[in-house]
């Protein structure tokens, strides 16, 4: 590899962040503004052609994506959810891939049948990145973001067994619907058993090892181990990966404090430089998408992506109505989760079915010839329809699902009042369970401890009661005047700084070495961080 060439590559990940940072302070959703800066990259001059490799996005970009979401996700919420999430990942992508594949033979010339339905596979799983960015930015019910959260974990795993399914139809390696459903059968439960069989000795790994870098480096290391052994055995990897993480995630709480503090913020810069990239990388796949539809009007290629565009579309909104009132009609149960959820957040979840990079990597992955030497039928279109369907997904929807949920009046203010009067009493009891041990130290000492020690500990736990429900009032007392929590936090923070100035300083004039330096501001870090969560 040339210096030329790595200077190149390197520059991709540098724009992405660029980009992405530019994103954020404006206040717009990065994946869009990447995906736009992607395209117009793509035509610069000078800019070479960035082609996207399907086992790189599958095996390098795919598992710490899913694994870092489920990780994150509650195991709780998503069982409570299991219905829902079953349906749109399971059901959906076969609903969808079905439509699609119908509509765009009957509106391709030419088109063999079978091709359809590859492509119908390909576009079938949402990439709801985007759309949970949006959704708890402007805060969603949690209902809601768990429901897209877990299609967006479990789809990939229904879409690409049916992908490779409908690619064995297509090169004519045979094919039967029984054969279809086993397949799909074993991987998705041999990938739940790998994804368990590798959580407990990961945990164990992790409990016994007690060395916070240790710990989150097995971390790193789960995702790619649990995607491999999975494929290795033709199971599914994202089922292998997502299982494996929700298990971890689920358990990260017996974890020490170190452990996790350090693995959070890895888990956030990983998944940030993953999604950036990939985003700015689906705009700068526009040429060789491009080089492939020589010889074909430009106004038939229009009407084909807006015909599949549109397919794609009404087939998530068909369904998810379908399976929300359907079932409504004779079970009152079903009536009753209706009517609290209401037909505004299914026409939020009906909207945000955003595509990514999943299917591009797959459409890229269709051989050009099958085993007898001929070409595969309808790559290069399937491949341009990808594409139009991905991007279109991304900008107009994208674009559009913000301003839809304010045009809704979607919102979680009561959830998150209800959520913070949770944690108020919850710190409440924390605090009181914290000063009754306190109380047992004290009485159980053989030596009297020392008074101030005790008072300024049971002053803590007192502060700890009291600021979370100071914390329902906004932060300000009667009349705005501010709380003594909110007095302190600011009065410290300012102390902070001036300490840190002091160490600084003293370090400019080698009165202190860097190594005493880091020690100290590590520690000032520590306390800002805590100051900065209450």
């Amino acid at each position: 590899m040339g210096a030329t060439h790595a200077l190149w590559l390197l520059a991709v990940p540098v724009t992405a962040l660029v980009v992405a940072g530019f994103a954020r302070r404006a206040g717009i959703a990065a994946p869009l503004a990447l995906v736009v800066a992607g395209l117009a990259l793509a035509y610069l001059p000078g800019v070479p052609e960035f082609r996207l490799e399907p086992e790189f996005v599958l095996y390098a970009f795919l598992p710490p994506l899913l694994f870092s979401a489920a990780w994150q996700s509650s195991y709780y919420n998503m069982r409570e959810n299991l219905r829902p999430i079953g349906l749109l990942s399971v059901g959906l992508v076969l609903f969808t891939t079905l439509v699609v594949g119908y509509v765009a033979w009957l509106v391709v010339p030419g088109l063999p049948l079978a091709s359809a339905f590859v492509l119908g596979a390909i576009v079938a799983p949402p990439d709801a990145v985007a759309a949970v960015s949006v959704a708890q930015r402007l805060g969603l019910p949690r209902r809601t973001v768990t429901i897209l959260v877990g299609e967006s974990l479990f789809n990939d795993a229904t879409a690409l067994t049916l992908f490779r399914v409908a690619l064995a139809a297509a090169v004519g390696a045979g094919f039967s619907i029984a054969e279809g459903l086993g397949r799909f059968a074993f991987a998705a439960v041999a990938g739940a058993v790998v994804g368990l069989a590798l959580g407990p000795p990961l945990h164990w790994l992790r409990t016994r090892v007690r060395d916070p870098l240790v710990e989150n480096t097995v971390a790193v290391v789960a995702p790619f181990a649990a995607y491999l052994i999975a494929e290795v055995v033709e199971a599914s990897g994202v089922i292998a990966v997502v299982v494996s993480g929700l298990y971890l995630g689920h358990r990260f709480t017996e974890s020490p404090a170190a452990t996790r503090l350090i693995g959070q913020s890895f888990w956030k810069v990983v998944v940030f430089l993953l999604e950036s990239v990939v985003f700015l990388l689906i705009g700068l796949q526009l040429p060789p998408v491009v080089q492939g539809l020589s010889g074909r009007g430009w106004g038939e290629l229009a009407w084909w992506a807006v015909a599949v565009f549109g397919a794609t579309v009404a087939a998530r909104f068909v369904w998810v109505f379908a399976t929300t009132y359907g079932p409504a009609l004779v079970s009152e149960r079903q009536r009753e989760v209706q009517r609290r959820a209401g037909w505004r957040s299914h026409v939020v979840v009906g909207w945000a079915g955003m595509r990514g990079v999943v299917s591009l990597a797959a459409a890229f992955a269709i051989p050009f010839a099958n085993s007898s030497g001929a070409r595969f039928p309808g790559r290069d279109l399937i491949v341009y329809l990808t594409f139009t369907t991905v991007l279109a997904t991304l900008l107009v929807q994208g674009v559009t699902f913000p301003a839809l949920i304010r045009r809704l009046g979607i919102g979680g203010e009561r959830e998150r009042y209800e959520d913070t009067v949770a944690e108020a009493g919850a710190h409440h009891a924390a605090a009181r369970a914290a000063l009754e041990r306190l109380d047992e130290l004290a009485d159980a000492s053989e030596e009297p401890l020392d008074e101030d020690v005790v008072q300024r500990l049971r002053g803590l736990a007192e502060q700890q009661q009291l600021r979370a429900w100071e914390r329902l009032g906004g932060g300000t007392g009667q009349g705005g005047a501010e709380v003594p929590s909110a007095a302190y936090r600011r009065l410290r923070l300012e102390m902070l700084a001036a300490e840190r100035a002091t160490f600084v300083r003293m370090r400019d004039e080698r009165r202190i070495d860097d190594e005493v330096l880091n020690r100290v501001l590590h520690e000032l870090d520590l306390e800002e961080a805590a100051l900065s969560r209450r």
